[in-house]
């Protein structure tokens, strides 16, 4: 295998993600992409990996193929990861774990399919040089996965190693935080231009306005994460990663010709959003202030988008006191925001329904496991006429 031959990229992200993270995929000039519900395939150098993992915003991880065979028990699996050259991917000096999926009706538990092949790379080793990296679960080295479904299996290079979905600045979470690679995901599923506004009422720690400044400023903030999976496989070039993170630097906008505007009535949480706006790098591009969401400043020439991410109310008795916060979103909307386009994430229909308001889209997300809308409204002075 050579690392500038083209192999199989799997990019993982979140259920319901992957139409998002192959627009973004694409917009970096990568064809011939699919998708299933999980994930972005693409064909891509390994070189190609070290771009992905720069520059996407909503993804979990980039996966590289090493090889991929037919197997039907653990034993042969074993056979197959011991005929690999791994000298040629990683040293015997070095250290590698190993994660796993597997479905296979001859393999009860996972962790088992992954100790075989672990065993199988050690013994390849062994063999060759009498000793044997390291290994365990720390994913801050060589990260390998293994893909195993019925009888086809495949061992990936996993070039994120720590998943690329948390990007870094969140140090003061606050209450049930969107993902960051989940606020990325909804910002580039609506239908803002990144030229207007950016109004963020309810902001919690800052997650939504803080992504909308880094995707507006085009700045990426994977230029100063200090480890990768890539970098401890023997195809990494060091003089390739920094000439990309340069030039990706040399893309960043040095200033906004619109607001990007947060607010919250918890004190704590505009204290947590600046801070972790400061960590950023996007603290002075965004206004925050202490108020309630409907008192949040809006410009007066009316352009952009305003989202919202209030609590969904997993309980019974939380639902019932959130109906009238809900209401009063779209009274919000309504009275106030007429020019602008509205969005609601949340993760409870029946609540949405008492904003009263008729949506234009309901994009499907996954907020963890809760099955979520992105409810897009487009806000009129008065009455839309028919």
């Amino acid at each position: 295998m050579q690392e500038h031959n083209k192999h199989k990229i799997i990019i993982t992200c979140s259920p319901r993600m992957s139409p998002v993270v192959e627009e973004e995929v694409k917009a970096l000039g990568f064809k011939n992409t699919s998708i299933n519900h999980q994930n972005v395939e693409l064909m891509g150098t390994f070189a190609d990996t070290l771009r992905l993992n720069l520059y996407l915003r909503t993804a979990n991880r980039v996966l590289f193929e090493i090889d991929n065979f037919n197997v039907n028990t653990a034993d042969e699996l074993y056979k197959k990861v011991k005929k690999i050259r791994w000298d040629s991917i990683f040293d015997v000096d070095g250290y590698f774990s190993i994660k796993s999926y597997v479905k296979n009706d001859k393999i009860l538990d996972p962790r088992f399919a992954s100790l075989r092949a672990k065993d199988a790379i050690a013994d390849y080793f062994m063999e060759k040089y009498d000793r044997r990296p390291n290994s365990g679960k720390d994913l801050s080295q060589t990260v390998l996965f293994l893909h195993w479904h019925e009888h086809e299996a495949a061992i990936y290079i996993d070039t994120s190693g720590e998943t690329i979905a948390k990007h870094g600045y969140r140090k003061i979470p606050m209450k049930a935080p969107m993902m960051e690679s989940l606020a990325a995901g909804t910002i580039l599923a609506s239908a803002w231009d990144q030229k207007s506004h950016f109004i963020n009422p309810m902001c919690g720690s800052g997650t939504l306005a803080i992504e909308a400044a880094l995707i507006a400023k085009r700045k990426f903030l994977n230029i100063s994460r200090e480890n990768f999976g890539f970098m401890h496989v023997k195809y990494y070039n060091a003089d390739i990663w920094e000439r990309m993170k340069q030039e990706a630097a040399a893309l960043e906008l040095k200033e906004l010709p619109f607001k990007i505007i947060a607010t919250d009535l918890n004190p704590a949480a505009i204290v947590a959003s600046r801070q972790n706006a400061l960590t950023a790098g996007v603290e002075e591009f965004i206004e925050f202030k202490t108020c309630d969401f409907r008192d949040t400043p809006l410009p007066e020439d009316n352009k952009g988008v305003i989202f919202l991410n209030p609590e969904y109310g997993q309980r019974l008795g939380e639902e019932k006191a959130l109906e009238k916060t809900y209401q009063e979103i779209g009274d919000f909307f309504k009275q106030k925001a007429s020019g602008y386009l509205g969005y609601i994430f949340t993760g409870n229909l029946n609540l949405a329904k008492r904003i009263g308001l008729r949506t234009k889209r309901r994009i499907e997300f996954f907020n963890a496991k809760i099955d979520c809308r992105l409810l897009e409204y487009e806000l009129y002075a008065g009455t839309k006429k028919k």
